[in-house]
């Protein structure tokens, strides 16, 4: 760890306290994983303690680990990752909060903190099914009305599970069970194994 990120990961490890998990330094980036049930008491901190004043939230997005590793990961399938910039101290952090429930994924909404949240909660939760706890808007943002299921989720079938036309006998958009044959499309260097050979 360089001695700038030395400084940083001491200060805010002294600010987080217990509510800090771990901190990681790589490719000159900090990242912070914090308790869930601490989560909204540490981005408050970060915010307003003297020595942080992180007053930008510049993107939150859900993640889902589930083949995270090949299948090797043992932690929490979703996670949310937040990316906080100081303008006042010039530096930047990532935040990673796990969610403790992999059946109904829940953590605090950030938009009391930072109200530029709003949107990108909604993107979570309508991608990844992520459930924003005290958001006050909390609806699909990108997909149709009604979209079933969140496509971000690894286990969500490539193809989806209905298609959306427009039947111009009907005049108006219906929706019908998938039409699409699933296939696996694999680059030919890849699938041939003699590929380039006798050139």
């Amino acid at each position: 760890m360089t001695a700038t990120f030395e400084s940083l990961s001491a200060c805010l490890q002294n600010v987080l306290g217990e509510a800090l998990v771990q901190a990681t330094e790589r490719l000159d980036e900090l990242t912070l994983i914090v308790k869930p049930q601490a989560y909204a008491s540490a981005m408050t901190a970060l915010r307003d303690h003297p020595d942080c004043r992180f007053e930008q939230l510049i993107d939150l997005c859900g993640m889902d680990y589930s083949a995270y590793g090949d299948g090797a990961w043992e932690g929490a399938r979703y996670a949310v990752v937040v990316h906080l910039l100081s303008v006042s101290n010039n530096q930047r952090v990532r935040v990673r909060v796990f969610c403790p429930d992999d059946d109904l994924p829940m953590v605090a909404s950030m938009v009391d903190i930072w109200p530029a949240a709003n949107w990108f909660e909604r993107e979570a939760f309508d991608l990844y099914g992520i459930v924003f706890e005290g958001h006050p808007d909390l609806r699909r943002i990108l997909t149709d009305y009604g979209f079933i299921g969140h496509p971000f989720r690894k286990d969500f079938p490539l193809s989806g599970n209905v298609e959306m036309r427009y039947d111009p006998t009907q005049q108006r958009v219906i929706y019908q069970p998938v039409s699409i044959e699933p296939r696996e499309i694999v680059p030919r260097i890849v699938r041939d194994e003699s590929y380039g050979e006798g050139r």
